[in-house]
This record gives structure tokens, C-alpha cells and sequence, in this order.
């Protein structure tokens, strides 16, 4: 019998001016490790995709992976959704915005399953004309230090059957989903009422994205979701 590969899972990744390792300090490309091991660790082949603006390079990894994280990170420009910048928004990113908007793009038209993680959440929002706040309090520890609180998934949704009862989560954010953009419903929430979850109920495969950092946690659930909709894509 033939066995299936395990599916191939596109993560993006920062692209950094400066970063030291060893004897180096250099330009890279990086990424928390924990994203790929969670991918790894739920049943799948971590790919790391740096910022390209190549042409026709996100339509590239499109027809290669089984599924797409879009992985935490700098704050949207707010320009992307004609918004007046607030001060306390962080400097923009304009080479990860553009790359993953083309990525959340080109896996939204080949219906591929799609995980956003913080960042990830917001740019698919705002990928489908939905608008962000710029700032919310309470929702990230002191600076590099993750936070915990409670999520509530909304009955009925894909989430709900992914994480059924209430769960605390690790979280490290100060924006937030304002207006929804077309087709999204919010499929969990804070005590204080944020938006945590947002999914795309019309699609035909998994596209679903959170306001936390499951890899920052032991939860496979969420990776594992996306894993086997990738594999039952390929």
C-alpha cells in the first residue's frame, strides 16, 4: 500500500536587518522555532517562506504546499486598510505585508487550507477589506514576555469543533480585528469582548485564524486541524 507523504507546510517568516549568531551578524530571514516544530510536531513538513517579491512567487509555493501559516509578527501598515497611523503603532513592514498578502491571496483562490497566526489573524482581515485597532490593553505581558488569558470559542464554528469548551492561551498582541472583512465570522472571544478567532465559513477547505500563539504552547489541536486538511488536499 502506498503511504502519503506527509503535506508540505508553508510558514512566513520576518526578514531582519540585522540578526546575530555565532561569529555572524547579518542580514536573515528568521522565525521562532516553535512554529516549525508545532508543524512538525501535528504531522507535517515545515517549508519557511521569506518575504519574495518576485514576480509570480507566491502563486510558486501556491501549486508546492498543502497548507499556509501566516505567522506572528510587526504590526500592519495601516495604510493597508486607510487608516491614520496611531502612535503607538510599531514602524512598518511594507516587504512582509506585500508578501503575505500576496500569499493569503494565492491560497484563498486555490482554496488552500490557511492558519494565521496575531499578524496572521489581522492581514487576513485586512487581506479581505476588514479594518484593525491599533491599539487594545491588556493583552500582552512586559516586552518578549507572553501573557495568558481565556478564549471563548463561538458555538456552531469550525473552532468549536477544534477547541470545544473555553481554553487559556498565550497571547502577545495590542491590535485587534475592528471591522470583519467579507466573509469572515469571529469564531472566539476574550472576556473583554475581542475578537480571538476569525474564520471563513464559505470556504471549501480550512481557513481559519487566531489572535494567539499556539506555538508558544503544548496545543497541537489548531496545527493538527490544518495538517489534515492539507493532507486531505493533496
Amino acid at each position: 500500500m502506498h503511504r502519503r507523504e506527509p503535506p508540505l507546510i508553508g510558514v512566513s517568516t520576518y526578514l531582519e536587518a540585522s540578526a546575530r549568531w555565532g561569529v555572524w551578524d547579518q542580514p536573515a530571514a528568521l522565525l521562532p522555532a516553535g512554529y516549525h516544530r508545532l508543524v512538525q510536531r501535528a504531522g507535517g513538513v515545515a517549508v519557511l517562506l521569506p518575504p519574495d517579491a518576485g514576480r509570480g512567487a507566491a502563486a510558486g509555493a501556491r501549486g508546492r504546499l498543502g497548507g499556509l501559516v501566516i505567522a506572528g509578527g510587526p504590526d500592519v501598515d495601516p495604510a493597508r486598510y486607510g487608516a491614520p497611523r496611531d502612535p503607538r503603532t510599531g514602524p512598518p513592514a511594507p516587504e512582509r505585508d506585500a508578501w503575505e498578502l500576496a500569499l493569503i491571496e494565492a491560497a484563498l483562490s486555490r482554496r488552500m487550507p490557511l492558519l494565521g497566526v496575531c499578524r496572521g489573524m489581522q492581514l487576513l482581515n485586512v487581506a479581505l477589506g476588514g479594518t484593525l485597532r491599533q491599539h487594545v490593553d491588556g493583552h500582552a505581558g512586559p516586552p518578549g514576555v507572553f501573557t495568558e488569558h481565556e478564549v471563548i470559542p463561538v458555538p456552531g464554528t469550525l473552532l468549536a469543533t477544534i477547541l470545544p469548551g473555553p481554553v487559556r492561551v498565550p497571547a502577545y498582541h495590542h491590535q485587534a480585528v475592528a471591522g470583519l472583512g467579507a466573509g469572515l465570522i469571529p469564531s472566539a472571544h476574550a472576556p473583554d469582548g475581542t475578537v480571538e478567532a476569525v474564520e471563513l465559513p464559505t470556504a471549501e477547505t480550512c481557513v481559519l485564524a487566531v489572535q494567539w500563539h499556539p506555538e508558544a504552547g503544548r496545543d497541537t489541536a489548531l496545527m493538527t486541524s490544518l495538517v489534515a486538511a492539507a493532507s486531505r488536499g493533496s
